[in-house]
This record gives C-alpha cells, structure tokens and sequence, in this order.
C-alpha cells in the first residue's frame, strides 16, 4: 500500500527521457567515487577529527565553530566531506525517482534503491569513525563500502543502458564470465590489503598528541608486498582473460573496455610505485584513492558488458508467391 502511495506520487513527476536517466546515473558514479576521493583528502590533511562530532559537527552545532582546539583548515576539510554526502544523497534520491517514474524493469528497480540503502549504511559508518577516533579497522570499512558502492552505480548504468524489452544475449562463454567475477574476487583482495598499507601507514587522519590514532600494529613493507603481490595476481588474471576474450572474439564494446581497464590497472600500479619510493607523499595517496575507484568501476564495466540485454528485430514474414 505504502508503495502505491510512493508510484503515485512519483507519477505527478515528468517522464524522464533514457538520457536524463543516464545522466543521472552518471552523476550517482561520480559522487559515490568523489566522496571516497574527499575522504583520503580528510585523511591525508589530518582532518578526520575537524568535526569531532556525528552527526553534529560540535556538540549544538551541525556546522564549524570557532574552536581554537582545533584548527580551521581541519574542520573546513571535514565538514566539506559531510556536506558532499548530500550530494550523494541527492544523486541517490533523483535515480530511484527516475526509474520508478519510467517503470523501469525489476533489476533497475533494485539496483536503484540499493543507491539510497548504501549511503545510508555509508553515513552510520562515517558516524562510527568519528566516535571511535578514527580507528583504523573502521576507515578501512568505510573506504571498501565506498568501492562496494561505485561497483554496484557502475552496473545499474549498464542496466539503464538496456532496454526493458530486450533479451539476454551472452557475449563470453561461461568459463570466461567466470574468469571475469575472479578477477573482481581478486581486485578486493587488492584492496583490502591497500586499507590495511593505509592503517600501518603514516597518514592517519588526525595528528593530534592528546588523542594519537591507533595504527595497525604489522610492519607496513609486509603489507606494502602483500598488497603488491595481489596486485600482479589481479593483472595476471586479466591478462589471462584477454587472451582468452580475444579468442572467442569480442564485440568492441567489451574490447574498449579491456583496454581502458588494463591501463587504469597498470597506470595505479605505476602511482604505488612512486609512493613506495617516494615515502607516501599526501597527494599521491589521494591520486591512489581515486585510481582505485576508477579500476573498480572499470572492472563492473567489463564484468557487466559480457551479459547483456538487446532488441533482437522481428523478421519480416516471407512474400508468398502467387
């Protein structure tokens, strides 16, 4: 019932066109990809605790004071990175309202609402970050919820791109999908060895002496060859798939893809290498962030273009001769 009211409700509102619907799916994307990027630059500045507050920014207020406890910088960066969450929260907001207004398909329904649900989950991690005084275990959680998000954004686009009335048409044999879903399997355990670099590593969010950041107690050049060795796993199951792509044949749609991700996969090698010997410099880790955000969304990309839904024509009906 309460979902009847909401259809007619959303029905008062104008017909989106399939290009208002992948504009906004785009902008869903951006802002689930942009926030993780704001919240390495919250790190890297030392700012997680400009707000040392959730939800509230400082104890009566939502928005910075004048606190000379803690300096203006920090709380600007910080509550920026609060602000950019309604964006997120518009984004995710105006996508469900536009698929349900054009009665979309089920699969974009639910892809759709799971836009709204994730920031939500997203915020009441941010909220235990903040409380716990940006513990590491907890950062990490919130980053890899963050990629979790830009993956599924990825592959409601690819939905919306589909037409409602079409039919699946497979475009890899099943061991090679199979071989694309181990390489994201791969591609998380790249990154959950990065958070774990990022909890050993030296930029830990906040500086201050009377409240130190606990780190993760293993040595970070373990967890810098960890993270490392993944990484080659995941290039090698890629390259593996390529070859094998190829020798099936491939559309160039799917091709364009293995492309662009083979380069984001090796261009975010590259910047881990310069971090290593460049000892982590703030702003590389930043160019990290948003690199592995965009192997993420690259790698849905490819995963959803090998099962796809197409208008197959109707032939015309043979001419009887007379």
């Amino acid at each position: 019932m309460l979902y009847r009211a909401f259809l007619r409700l959303v029905d008062k509102l104008p017909l989106p066109s399939l290009r208002v619907q992948r504009l906004i799916a785009i902008a869903v994307i951006l802002s689930q990809a942009g926030i993780a990027v704001t919240g390495a630059v919250v790190r890297v500045t030392a700012s997680g605790l400009g707000c040392p507050t959730w939800p509230q920014c400082f104890p009566g207020s939502f928005t910075p004071v004048g606190v000379s406890e803690v300096p203006v910088l920090h709380q600007t960066v910080e509550f920026s990175n609060r602000l950019l969450t309604f964006a997120v929260s518009l984004c995710a907001a105006l996508i469900v309202l536009a698929v349900t207004r054009a009665r979309r398909r089920r699969d974009v329904l639910t892809y759709a609402w799971l836009m709204p649900g994730g920031t939500v989950l997203q915020a009441i991690i941010g909220g235990i970050t903040v409380r716990t005084g940006l513990l590491w275990w907890t950062v990490s959680v919130h980053l890899l919820a963050s990629m979790l998000m830009v993956w599924l954004a990825v592959v409601l686009y690819a939905k919306i791109n589909q037409p409602d009335d079409g039919i699946e048409v497979v475009q890899a044999p099943a061991p090679l999908r199979w071989l694309t879903a181990l390489s994201g399997v791969a591609l998380s355990g790249v990154l959950i060895a990065g958070t774990l670099v990022t909890g050993a590593g030296p930029h830990a969010g906040d500086k201050s002496i009377e409240r130190p950041v606990e780190r993760l107690q293993i040595e970070i050049v373990t967890l810098v060859h960890l993270h490392s060795q993944l990484l080659v796993g995941y290039l090698a199951l890629l390259i593996g798939l390529a070859f094998g792509l190829f020798a099936v044949g491939i559309t160039p749609a799917v091709r364009t893809r293995l492309f662009v991700l083979l380069a984001l996969v090796c261009s975010q090698a590259l910047v881990g290498i310069v971090q290593y010997f460049t000892h982590v410099p703030a702003a590389l880790v930043v160019v990290h962030v948003g690199g592995a955000a965009a192997c993420v969304a690259a790698t849905a990309a490819l995963w959803a273009s090998l099962r796809t839904r197409e208008t197959v024509a109707t032939p015309a009906p043979a001419k009887q001769s007379a």
